[in-house]
């Protein structure tokens, strides 16, 4: 249930910063290169990894896969803003790296923080449409820039009507818990595959934890190709 969806690039930015794979390689012997990108919608790195990832493809048409894991799934409490450290991580690491990269984003408010399975379920439903890219920027932004709590349904619908799809059966779908199943087994699928951190980028068997430089994300997609 989970949606690959296709990210193409002008080719401009990632050759002047020496970016991308060489051209045409990722569509070697006709199949593209597929990347499956494992993260968590209350995760702050996944967020800011969409930036260098978008470099690293940009004039190819490699494919991303966004892949669900929850960093802390129900029942295990999630973490508060307030608390030592959240508010550590974020003054050290994440804010100065956002700033670095010029990517705007705030830790919310929303206390404690929400589960993320529900925003999931919404994935796969927006996924099944042809919308699963378009909505994970979209909850990312909810989250991380409006501040807005994505564990409630009327938020996730809120966002499925800005991307244009039926609000009222999304909430349906939510309610009723449609899509509950394609979830884990997409979580089971992580489980497989021993994600135990977000990011986690896999390409052709080859793996790459945490947040990446787009250099590190062009490394690990040349390799993909000479293996084939």
């Amino acid at each position: 249930m989970t949606e690959t969806s296709v990210t193409r690039g002008t080719g401009g930015r990632a050759h002047e910063a020496g970016w991308g794979i060489q051209p045409d390689s990722a569509e070697r012997c006709g199949v593209p290169i597929i990347i499956e990108v494992f993260s968590d919608f209350v995760c702050p790195f996944c967020y800011l990894a969409e930036q260098p990832l978008a470099d690293a493809v940009e004039g190819t048409d490699t494919q991303i896969a966004w892949q669900p894991f929850e960093l802390r799934p129900e029942p295990t409490p999630t973490l508060r803003p307030e608390g030592d450290y959240l508010q550590s991580t974020w003054q050290d690491v994440v804010y100065p790296m956002a700033e670095r990269m010029g990517v705007p984003i705030v830790l919310p408010r929303v206390s404690p923080q929400p589960y993320s399975r529900l925003a999931f379920e919404g994935f796969a439903y927006a996924a099944e449409r042809g919308l699963g890219q378009r909505y994970t920027q979209q909850i990312f932004r909810a989250f991380f820039v409006q501040q807005r709590d994505i564990g409630q349904p009327e938020v996730l619908s809120d966002v499925a009507a800005e991307l244009g799809l039926d609000a009222d059966d999304f909430r349906a779908a939510l309610d009723s818990g449609r899509y509950g199943q394609a979830h884990q087994q997409a979580l089971r699928r992580a489980h497989e595959l021993q994600i135990t951190v977000v990011p986690t980028f896999i390409i052709e068997g080859r793996r790459l934890e945490g947040m990446p430089s787009a250099e590190a994300l062009h490394r690990l997609l040349n390799g993909a190709v000479a293996l084939r």
